[in-house]
């Protein structure tokens, strides 16, 4: 123990140094969605059912854009340790104008494919309240995107403590929104749902213009010669963006697409079963968060490395990744256990919803293992800007395997919702244990060279 504490303590100490803002930042982003459904939740469980339903669709048209700009930090990262600050400031304009521009033609088609949800067979209620809402949420997603592809930029550069001070303030903001147009105050209307996704789209302006101006002011960024002006945008950068971007989309889609079709099925068993679905989605996506900031440290500190042509350090910034990824989900699946009971009332008083809420909190500790393993690795295989491999393996692991075995649990076998979140659980296992094995093959094949080693 204590050689391993001498090899890695300087791995765990800047991991952890890098980790804890890009937490802080991620659980902000998930208490703005459990704030709202908190909230949200007081006005009924239709609304709250309302929700779910949009947040797991809507998100899926998301992914490709967050795909786009989570490449940004690895690719900054290189640069970084390649000591290029111009190409960093590259990257981040051209990924801004792609991502923006990509962002804003998904924001029309949910728009005007909102009433469409009134076809999946959702409770009609619920369905109603849905179509509203999910149009004004495809709008923020436009400046969600500016900001995320900003603090991706941030990141790669180890900057990871502005964002997370913009996330803290933008929760302050979200809440007063939401207190003021959910419920109706300071003569305001009871907009209900629709007031709390008008409380989104304003937060997220807020974080994109915060971190524009952050970037514009702040003298650190001069050498780097940024600037936004359409006409000095490179086709070379744009290609490497979308040449790896639009892999880990596809692979973000295959992992947000299952559980968001896995409350598609939810829902057909009934709006009480999809309230709880979102109670302890939320609650299992707070710790998830967590485990993103370790992996993005680990995203981070891969990319350095592979810039410096430094793979001994490479390979340890890696397993550490994984050993805090897996140790604070371990965590949090304890705490989902002892208080099964207690967290789903800070939702909804609805005896039957909390019931069946704290049994699925006990299936999503059961998965915390595997979710903080699959989130380091597919982190660390980013960071090596490997993601062509890593696409196919999660389609298998959620839609050949994860998907069908929810189904069969669920539907063929009466487990109903605990089965479909037991294939997820299968799903996530799958994946975690693929994607270390690709990591240590990948490791065997790395180029020792100050070039990203290929997609």
């Amino acid at each position: 123990m204590r050689q391993f504490y001498s090899n890695y303590s300087e791995h765990l100490k800047e991991t952890l140094r890098l980790a804890y803002p890009v937490s802080i930042a991620h659980l902000g982003h998930v208490m703005l969605g459990v704030v709202d459904s908190m909230m949200v939740g007081h006005v009924g469980a239709d609304h709250l059912a309302a929700a779910s339903l949009v947040n797991g669709l809507a998100f899926l048209f998301l992914v490709f854009g967050l795909g786009l700009s989570l490449v940004i930090t690895p690719l900054v990262a290189i640069a970084r340790g390649q000591k290029n600050l111009i190409a960093c400031g590259q990257i981040l304009q051209n990924g801004l104008w792609f991502n923006t521009l990509f962002t804003m033609v998904l924001s029309g088609v949910i728009y005007f494919a909102a009433p469409l949800l009134t076809m999946l067979n959702q409770p009609p209620e619920v369905a109603k309240l849905a179509v509203p809402y999910a149009q004004i949420i495809g709008v923020s997603f436009i400046p969600f995107v500016i900001f995320q592809s900003q603090k991706q930029f941030l990141e790669g550069l180890g900057l990871t403590k502005p964002a997370m001070f913009v996330m803290l303030l933008a929760n302050l903001v979200n809440v007063l929104g939401n207190w003021l147009l959910i419920f109706g105050h300071w003569g305001l209307p009871a907009l209900h749902l629709t007031g709390a996704g008008i409380s989104t789209l304003i937060t997220r302006v807020a974080q994109a213009l915060a971190l524009l101006f952050f970037i514009a002011l702040d003298r650190r960024f001069k050498s780097f010669e940024i600037s936004l002006s359409f006409k000095k945008l490179s086709m070379a950068r744009i290609k490497e963006i979308v040449r790896l971007g639009i892999p880990t989309g596809f692979q973000h889609f295959f992992e947000v697409g299952a559980f968001s079709f896995s409350a598609v099925m939810i829902g057909w068993l009934g709006s009480k079963q999809l309230a709880a679905h979102q109670i302890a989605l939320s609650m299992a996506s707070m710790s998830f968060m967590i485990a993103l900031g370790i992996t993005a440290a680990g995203t981070i500190r891969v990319g350095h490395f592979l810039g410096r042509n430094d793979p001994h350090n490479l390979k340890r910034a890696g397993l550490t990744t994984v050993i805090l990824s897996v140790a604070v989900m371990s965590a949090f699946g304890l705490i989902f256990i002892l208080l099964r009971y207690k967290l789903p009332t800070l939702f909804v008083k609805d005896e039957e919803v909390i019931r069946i809420a704290a049994s699925l909190l006990v299936i999503a500790a059961l998965f915390q293992i595997s979710d903080g393993t699959q989130a380091a690795g597919i982190a660390i295989l980013r960071g090596l800007t490997d993601v062509k491999i890593p696409m196919i393996l999660s389609f298998i692991a959620y839609w050949i395997f994860g998907l069908p075995v929810g189904y069969v649990l669920g539907f063929v076998f009466k487990l109903h919702v605990n089965g479909i979140w037991l294939g997820l659980l299968s799903g996530l296992s799958f994946a975690g244990i693929v994607f270390l094995f690709r990591f240590y093959y990948y490791l065997k094949k790395l180029p020792i060279s100050g070039k990203p080693a290929g997609a």
